[in-house]
């Protein structure tokens, strides 16, 4: 399946949020704080990121805006998974670069849908790209 990296400080959501992705078959990289995320994605890039935003030090909005400006991260999706639900917060941390939304404590059902959601949209991206890019045009 997918590689999976998780930006969280909070240990029990660390805990529940690899637990679910390992068991929908996905492996999951971890990083406490946005600094190493951010580090972690560039050396494994992974094909999906979810990214608590109330981090200590770099916050994810921060740590999301430099991922997508980096040449090799640009692409990865990046979900925020975050406390962060009064009204006009998802449009804000959309706004500010993140793909997708998950609000905590954690609906199973609903993470693992959003999870499955953004993976599929970015494999339909990465086909898209492989059969119109110039390589296409020599076979």
């Amino acid at each position: 399946m997918a590689k999976v990296l998780v930006v969280e400080d909070n240990p029990a959501n660390m805990t529940l949020a690899t637990f679910l992705l390992e068991n929908a078959g996905h492996t999951v990289l971890k990083a406490l704080d946005a600094e190493a995320g951010v580090a972690l994605a560039d050396t494994e890039q992974p094909d999906l990121i979810l990214m608590d935003i109330q981090l200590p030090g770099m916050d994810g909005l921060k740590a999301t805006a430099l991922l997508k400006a980096g040449i090799v991260t640009r692409e990865i999706p990046v979900i925020a998974l975050t406390a962060l639900a009064m009204k006009g917060d998802e449009a804000r941390i959309r706004a500010a670069g993140c793909d997708g939304y998950i609000a905590k404590p954690l609906s199973y059902k609903d993470f693992l849908s959003t999870v499955s959601q953004e993976l599929a949209k970015r494999a339909t991206a990465q086909r898209a790209t492989r059969t119109s890019g110039p390589e296409a045009n020599d076979q």
